[in-house]
């Protein structure tokens, strides 16, 4: 019976054998009862496989039952008892039956066991837990019953489970490699075995053995120092069903690994056979195909294509010509070299044994694989070579192409950037485009020349013989590329002339539109210089002639600017028109430089009116103020004062009135403390004049008193 038939019969542990021993060393059996009915039949198949553990020799001591009735009712631990009787009577030599403190007392009277010893054939007591040390040891019991044995059932059912798998694991794969050992010894000297024979066993042997392995280093784990009996005093001793189960394992690991050993080898006669025969076939399998459709297949593949996309169509058959497989066709090309080493390190392991049978037909086979093996590699390396430059010339001439068309779509594109440095930008990316198809078109000839040299080589495809390869078609394609990329760049770099002259031409366009608005910027400056800071109109005439200098100056300077100006513009519309720009004109500048010219002609000429006027009054006023009044001879003449007088107001009427400009607009010189400052100058040199004119009256009066007053005295 084994235990993974009646598992959970024995989880419910209905009855253990805990390890511990009587007094004569015998086992004890413990059947814990409980307070739910004990099945009667499950209790009868526990004790069955327990009472089959022991030895015969354990058997022959006898066994102690411990009934543990504490839990139970009186008439089931009866009936085990009686039951007792027809599973083990002959085992049975005690019967300890373990009572509630006061529960039967009155029940025992009706039933007394020890009356029926001689019919049971065993001895049976009612004791209590606290009484049973008297029969057994303490150190034999468990600790239910007040003893210091350590038992966990779990634990043994899980052992006893590893245990009884490893023995019929290894019992069955004991006999099967023994009769797969004796089969391969008895055809050994046959030299041709079906498949069949090759009989795998059921388990893996490595797992048994590891099974085995753990199972028995758990078992010795186990064992403490001690004596098998169970005396008093004497130290826990293991169970002995593991007591038993060490030796059979030791067996039976000993017995799997001498017929491991023995398969292994077999196995190692099995590979090497396969091997031997596996290589033969490859080895027939490539020569085969090698020297008929694989010489034929290379034969009709040399065309390269006149794109990417059928550059790489032929790449991709080209790779399916050599990854080509199956029983009757070819073999991949790394597994031909793979089957080549392979057959040289099988050949050298065969010398080393001494074992020469096949020999020469192995090195045979190794010589002609040897042959037509590097025979079609260098035939494939050579093909896929052309094939690669074929790709690397064709994605060259695609990428001349694609820089091309983009070259080309700048220059039919308008040209219409924002200002110069946008222009210049686009020269810049004009010129990095044309330097980059320069590149390409030079990398296009470098791989067309390296496809053209691999083409005009010769090869041979089987046995040495030359077999011309027509290339005129393939050799025609590369020179027309070549020759149709240098006719597109040349076009392209005509166009680019014509495309950098006129970008240059808008570049000095915007240059002259930006140059004529700094020009009325400046205008506009000199302008606002004028009314703010030309404001002295001089305290003497030298003064205001050096002024009058300045201001001519100024002016020619202006000029100047407008003239610059203008001509800028000039050369706007001169350019325009040879851009043909009809929707460009230079806007709004020339009626800003024209509105600005005159606000400043019609400034200056109002500063130079008043620098004028300035320069006749303090010419007339010097002229007076220079004169000694005390000499009569240098009377000034009225109309003299009448002058300055007239002079200095209206210079002082000017100043009060603005610039008024062509659009009617205003604007005075300076601020208007500058203005009263002039014209608090200007009335005080005309007070001085006028003190001057009143001193001259005086003069004169005192002059015709003195006239009248000596006339009577003459007379």
């Amino acid at each position: 019976m084994e235990a993974s038939k009646i598992l959970p019969m024995l989880k419910k542990k209905l009855a253990f054998l805990s390890g511990g021993k009587d007094r004569r060393s015998g086992l004890i059996l413990t059947i814990p009862l409980c307070t739910e009915q004990t099945s009667m039949e499950e209790l009868s198949a526990t004790l069955d496989y327990l009472l089959g553990i022991p030895s015969e020799k354990c058997k022959a001591r006898g066994f102690t039952v411990i009934v543990d009735g504490r839990k139970s009712q009186w008439n089931i631990v009866k009936t085990v008892v009686l039951m007792l009787q027809n599973v083990i009577p002959a085992e049975v030599s005690l019967v300890c039956v373990v009572k509630p403190d006061e529960f039967w007392d009155k029940k025992v009277t009706h039933f007394c066991f020890w009356k029926e010893k001689d019919r049971l054939g065993f001895e049976v007591i009612l004791v209590s837990a606290n009484k049973l040390t008297r029969y057994i040891e303490p150190c034999q019991l468990t600790d239910e019953f007040g003893g210091s044995l350590v038992y966990d059932h779990l634990d043994w059912l899980n052992k006893r489970l590893v245990f009884e798998k490893f023995t019929k694991e290894s019992t069955s794969l004991l006999d099967e490699l023994t009769v797969i050992n004796e089969n391969e010894k008895g055809s050994q000297a046959e030299k041709d075995r079906s498949s069949e024979s090759n009989i795998l066993p059921s388990f893996d042997p490595e797992t048994v053995l590891q099974t085995g392995h753990e199972l028995l280093s758990e078992l010795q784990q186990r064992r403490f120092n001690g004596s098998e009996g169970g005396g008093g005093g004497t130290a826990w001793s293991p169970m002995d069903d593991e007591l038993l189960a060490q030796p059979q394992v030791m067996k039976l690991l000993d017995s799997l690994r001498e017929q491991y050993t023995k398969y292994q080898e077999v196995c190692r006669q099995r590979s090497k056979r396969s091997q031997l025969e596996e290589i033969q076939t490859k080895v027939m399998q490539v020569v085969n195909w090698l020297e008929g459709p694989g010489t034929e297949q290379l034969r009709t593949q040399w065309g390269i294509g006149d794109s990417i996309r059928a550059s790489q169509a032929l790449q991709q058959k080209h790779e399916e010509i050599e990854s080509q497989h199956s029983l009757t066709s070819c073999c991949l090309l790394q597994e031909w070299f793979a089957v080549y080493v392979e057959l040289n390190q099988q050949i050298a392991a065969l010398l080393s044994a001494g074992d020469e049978e096949d020999l020469m037909e192995l090195k045979g086979l190794q010589q002609q694989l040897s042959d037509v093996c590097y025979r079609q590699a260098s035939q494939l390396e050579f093909r896929q070579n052309v094939l690669q430059s074929a790709h690397e010339f064709h994605m060259t001439a695609q990428d001349m192409s694609q820089q091309l068309d983009g070259l080309l779509g700048m220059l039919c594109a308008d040209v219409a950037p924002a200002d110069g440095a946008a222009i210049q930008q686009t020269l810049k990316h004009l010129e990095e485009k044309l330097k980059s198809v320069e590149g390409a078109l030079q990398s296009l000839r470098e791989k067309g020349q390296v496809l053209l040299d691999q083409m005009s080589t010769q090869t041979s495809f089987s046995y040495g013989k030359d077999v011309g390869i027509e290339n005129k078609e393939n050799i025609d394609h590369i020179h027309s590329v070549m020759e149709d990329m240098q006719l597109r760049k040349q076009r392209c770099e005509d166009m680019v002339d014509v495309r950098r002259l006129k970008m240059l031409q808008m570049v000095q366009l915007f240059k002259c539109e930006e140059d004529a608005s700094q020009a009325v910027e400046w205008l506009g400056e000199l302008l606002d210089a004028l009314l703010k800071t030309h404001i002295r109109l001089g305290d003497d005439s030298q003064e205001t002639k050096v002024l009058l200098e300045k201001h001519k100056k100024f002016v020619d300077v202006a000029q100047s600017t407008y003239d610059y100006g203008r001509q800028l513009l000039q050369a706007t519309v001169v350019l325009c028109q040879s851009l043909r720009c009809t929707t460009r004109s230079s806007g709004d500048t020339l009626p800003r430089l024209n509105r600005v010219w005159k606000q400043f002609t019609v400034t200056s000429d109002e500063r130079q009116h008043r620098l004028e006027m300035a320069s006749a009054f303090h010419t007339a006023a010097e002229k007076i103020l220079r004169e000694s009044p005390e000499l009569a001879e240098l009377m000034v003449d009225v109309e003299a004062y009448e002058e300055v007088e007239t002079v200095g107001k209206g210079l002082l009427d000017r100043l009060t009135v603005p610039v008024i400009f062509p659009d009617g607009s205003e604007q005075f010189f300076g601020s208007p403390g500058d203005m009263a400052s002039s014209a608090e100058s200007i009335r005080e040199r005309m007070k001085l004049v006028e003190e001057k004119r009143f001193l001259q009256e005086e003069a004169e009066q005192r002059l015709d008193e003195e006239a009248l007053e000596a006339g009577p005295r003459e007379s």
